[in-house]
């Protein structure tokens, strides 16, 4: 791992993260990986023919979120939909066997559960490298029936919660109406407001963060930011629009950018990584980190700071993955230790 000696190691210790009780509110998935080993071109076009290896199924879309929150010793909760079908059955027992509550896992027979199936092809020692992904989903909006049980199931467990997380995959649960439920659940009970949103930005109104990435700040603004003036801007403009309190707007390898109610608009490094194998889930981790440390009272670039260390140490891994608190306390102490004298 490469350190960037103009990153600011000045953070707290990750055990602030832990002790929370955490609701993530959004659209969940099974992601499912099938191995195979290459043996060779097929006649009937110009693929790799795989022969079966082996199956991994692990937890995607708002579940990952949920899974970095209790990996940093903190609680989550779950308020999403399935079907009535196997690969419901099998999220619901992948979520407790990583300890995610799911109590507010609403089962809807009239919807299928989300599956993206992954099609790789495992020639060891290299990565394992993606030949195609095949998605199982239902795109339409909650009906109002289902709206308000999710709206019940966010009353029955959000007085409890330290935070509310809107994971928004774009797969329909959270409608203007869920989320103008959970804003005002927020404020009657005083309890932080945090988006991820990969879409539908003027939902989401008055939050205590938003954060999305450059590509989707821009599709939101409908401008280019391809410039840094053009860039600040923008950012500050999204600010204002959504009347948020903190919005953050990740960078990939360029870092991230911030503006708040209490911090003014700055650039934050990326924490640089030696190897990057899988960008995946690199947002969820980065919310599910951003999210603990608000609520642990930090300012927004030390929220932003840790969060952008977490998500560097999962993208060296294929798939969704989760920071624990030890390897998060070791990329800060090799940071501090690298860092110049000031």
């Amino acid at each position: 791992m490469t350190v960037d000696p103009h990153f600011d190691y000045n953070l707290p210790d990750p055990a602030i993260l832990a002790g929370q009780r955490i609701i993530v509110v959004g659209d969940i998935t099974l992601d499912e990986y099938l191995y195979g080993r290459a043996t060779r071109l097929s006649r009937e076009a110009p693929i790799p023919v795989l022969e079966f290896l082996r199956r991994e199924t692990i937890l995607g879309g708002a579940a990952n979120p949920a899974r970095n929150i209790v990996a940093l010793g903190s609680q989550a909760s779950l308020v999403a939909v399935v079907g009535d079908d196997a690969e419901g059955e099998q999220l619901r027992a992948l979520l407790r066997a990583a300890e995610v509550d799911d109590r507010g896992v609403i089962t809807l027979p009239q919807r299928v559960t989300t599956r993206k199936t992954r099609i790789l092809a495992d020639a060891a020692p290299r990565l394992p490298q993606q030949i195609a992904r095949l998605d199982y989903l239902d795109r339409r909006p909650l009906s109002s029936d289902a709206e308000a049980l999710i709206i019940a199931a966010l009353a029955d467990q959000l007085p409890d919660a330290d935070a509310v997380i809107c994971s928004d995959y774009q797969l329909g649960l959270l409608t203007p109406q869920v989320v103008a439920a959970i804003r005002t659940l927020c404020r009657q009970h005083d309890v932080l407001f945090t988006v991820d949103a990969q879409g539908n930005s003027h939902y989401y109104h008055h939050a205590d963060l938003f954060r999305c990435n450059d590509a989707e700040a821009a599709a939101a603004l409908g401008i280019s930011l391809t410039d840094e003036v053009a860039l600040a801007a923008g950012v500050i403009r999204l600010y204002h629009e959504l009347a948020a309190r903190l919005v953050i707007v990740t960078r990939g390898p360029a870092g991230l950018v911030l503006v708040g109610d209490d911090e003014p608009y700055q650039h934050i490094p990326a924490y640089h990584v030696s190897e990057v194998f899988d960008t995946t889930g690199a947002g969820d981790t980065f919310i599910a980190v951003a999210t603990l440390a608000l609520a642990a009272g930090c300012r927004g670039r030390t929220a932003a700071t840790l969060a952008n260390i977490a998500a560097a140490l999962v993208v060296r891994r294929l798939g969704n993955a989760v920071v624990t608190p030890e390897e998060l306390r070791a990329a800060i102490v090799s940071g501090d230790r690298s860092a110049p004298s000031r």
